[in-house]
């Protein structure tokens, strides 16, 4: 795969995948072209060596892996970890708000969610529906209206003075988008309009009632490269779609001699506590079906992981926020993440391995490491190393405007840490838990 190539790929996918649903749709379509074998957790699995297979839990989390030629138990495991889900505001079961003739739904804020550049963009609607169809069957579908329907518009600055110097966001009053204009005896239903949406998007589906749904506002502008020399790419949903696009080709375009998977969990952004999040079991699951209960911990300790997610690169107008010798720049190189409290589970091994192959592939890498008079974020990293005891590497892409309704990051980068993951995915000897 070809630089242009990996970008232009790239885009497609995140302007494809404006939830984490439509992104492990996407992401398994990839996969079954590439051969591999969805599986069911529900069934008896007979796997084979040298083969490759991927399993979904709950539509919104993903585990793709290769048997390999050898054993996990004797060759280890190289995994790379990334999740599916982003900051965003989602629609309330009960949202249908009517105000002076404006037909508003109200949200929920998604994760750490910077709320500012959400106002006076153009916003769409996507997710997961669950119905009943004619038969008194109950099914889900993915609803994506992909045109702009909504916006959330800006206080006017006469109206608000301080706007520039004081301006603070309520979450429940001030971003209720809104749809359309409605008659003073208005009675729609979201419900009602999701239902006509199905029927757009699938003529004959026989939608009897819209039972539920998972749906979030995203920033309908797809995603280009910008720069007068096309050096960045900007985007939503970079965190963390980016990792998850970089480790699904890197799997997919290894060899496949040695054992390697990627897991792709929901849920990072508020805390991966779920049945397919960092904290749930999901992954546990998965080895030991593949490994054998009894042989998962012996596997794992001749593994490894490589946690990618973004970084924070260092912002020109604001480089006092990073510590003056771990400033990331984008488009030199990934950025390996160190955090000695253990909010990153990089430890000096597994920084070195990376740094080997990057310097064998004559790669360009760069370290972050939090100022110390600042908090530091976390990663699936320390959670996933936490349950399986594996050894871990923290690493990401730097972007800027990391939680924003779109980021940054370098054109370069992502390229980069697929090259050096596609590597790591075939090295015959990993670092693992060796003892002294």
């Amino acid at each position: 795969m070809e630089h242009a190539e990996f970008n232009n790929e790239l885009l497609t996918f995140l302007n494809a995948s404006p939830t984490p649903w439509h992104a492990v749709a996407g992401m398994a379509r990839q996969l079954d072209e590439a051969g591999f074998t969805g599986l069911n957790e529900q069934d008896d699995w007979q796997l084979k060596p040298s083969t490759g297979y991927y399993v979904i839990r709950n539509g919104s989390a993903l585990v793709a892996f290769r048997t390999g030629a050898r054993e996990p138990l004797n060759a280890g495991i190289r995994m790379v970890g990334a999740h599916t889900d982003s900051p965003c505001l989602k629609v309330k079961p009960n949202p249908e708000l009517r105000r002076k003739g404006y037909f508003q739904l109200g949200v929920e804020v998604y994760g750490g969610v910077l709320l500012n550049p959400w106002f006076d963009r153009d916003l769409s609607l996507a997710g997961r529906v669950s119905w009943l169809d004619d038969a008194g069957e109950m099914r889900d579908s993915l609803v994506n209206f992909a045109r702009p329907v909504a916006f959330i518009p800006s206080l006017a600055i006469h109206l608000d003075r301080e706007a520039n110097s004081n301006r603070t966001v309520n979450a429940q009053t001030d971003l209720p988008p809104v749809l359309m204009q409605v008659p003073g005896n208005d009675q729609t239903s979201f419900a009602e309009l999701l239902r006509q949406q199905m029927l757009f998007e699938k003529p004959g589906c026989g939608v009897r009632k819209v039972l539920g749904y998972e749906l979030n506002f995203y920033d309908a502008q797809p995603a280009s490269l910008v720069g007068l020399r096309e050096e960045f790419i900007a985007s939503a949903r970079l965190d963390n779609l980016l990792s998850c696009y970089i480790g699904l080709k890197s799997l997919i375009e290894n060899s496949g001699e040695e054992p390697s998977l990627l897991v792709c969990n929901d849920h990072e952004e508020v805390g991966s506590m779920s049945a397919e999040g960092a904290q749930g079991p999901f992954l546990t699951a998965v080895l030991d079906r593949w490994c054998g209960p009894e042989n998962r911990a012996r596997a794992i300790a001749r593994s490894m992981m490589i946690s990618a997610d973004n970084a924070h690169g260092v912002h020109p107008n604001y480089m006092d926020r990073h510590d003056e010798n771990h400033g990331p720049v984008l488009n030199q190189g990934p950025v390996i993440k160190v955090n000695h409290n253990q909010r990153y589970a990089t430890n000096s091994r597994t920084a070195s391995l990376y740094r080997h192959i990057s310097d064998e592939l004559g790669l360009p890498h760069q370290s972050f490491v939090v100022r110390s008079d600042m908090g530091c974020g976390s990663t699936i990293g320390p959670i996933t190393a936490g349950n399986l005891g594996i050894a871990t590497l923290d690493i990401g892409v730097p972007q800027w405007g990391m939680h924003s309704i779109r980021e940054i990051a370098g054109t370069g980068d992502g390229f980069t840490l697929f090259r050096v993951l596609r590597e790591f995915m075939e090295r015959p000897r990993l670092p693992g838990n060796q003892p002294g």
